[in-house]
């Protein structure tokens, strides 16, 4: 049975829907001329921390990055905006929705480079976890989105159950043989 709400009032997504738009610049690429994918997480996690720390009216700090898939390749030269949102809570946690997109400023084209889910904890001055407000859903897309956060974390703790027992079963005399297709070469002292 869920814990009661304290007297908190609860905040709505659009309270702390947050976004960060960034040129990109030269000092960003990586050697193949491209956005570094580390430049975007960390423009990732700063969007999640001030999404978070305005729904929590708290520190916040990253306890998880869910989901990260680049789609596309992002240049220097475009405008890249990172749009957060609140799409679940717990008593102490926060679960934020970024997508990521980017702008040719010239050509006026723009394109979805990657969508991601990051979780994020409040934490008091002690830096003791501490309880954050509800969420207030307004409208179709925050149910679906706190619903879809319920889901992703089932499925988390599913999976993570599974492979840990897996992981205990596994004997690796008795598996080497789904080595045989893969692009692997087994060294001397593994048999």
């Amino acid at each position: 049975m869920p814990e009661p709400f304290t007297s908190v009032p609860a905040k709505s997504v659009a309270y702390s829907r947050t976004t960060l738009t960034e040129l990109m610049i030269p000092a960003y690429a990586n050697f193949g001329g491209k956005i570094h994918g580390g430049t975007l997480l960390s423009l990732m996690d700063k969007v999640a921390y001030a999404c978070a720390a305005k729904h929590a009216g708290e520190y916040c700090v990253t306890v998880s990055v869910d989901g990260v898939n680049f789609r596309q390749p992002v240049e220097v030269g475009e405008l890249v905006s990172l749009m957060a949102s609140v799409n679940y809570v717990g008593r102490t946690s926060l679960v934020i929705g970024i997508k990521v997109v980017a702008e040719n400023v010239k050509t006026g084209i723009v394109k979805h480079t990657n969508t991601s889910y990051i979780t994020m904890v409040a934490k008091n001055d002690a830096g003791v976890p501490t309880e954050v407000p509800p969420l207030l859903l307004e409208t179709a897309d925050d149910a679906r989105r706190f619903l879809e956060a319920i889901k992703r974390k089932e499925l988390r703790a599913a999976y993570s159950e599974h492979f840990d027992n897996e992981r205990t079963r596994m004997m690796l005399t008795e598996n080497l043989a789904q080595l045989t297709n893969e692009r692997c070469v087994l060294g001397t002292g593994i048999l």
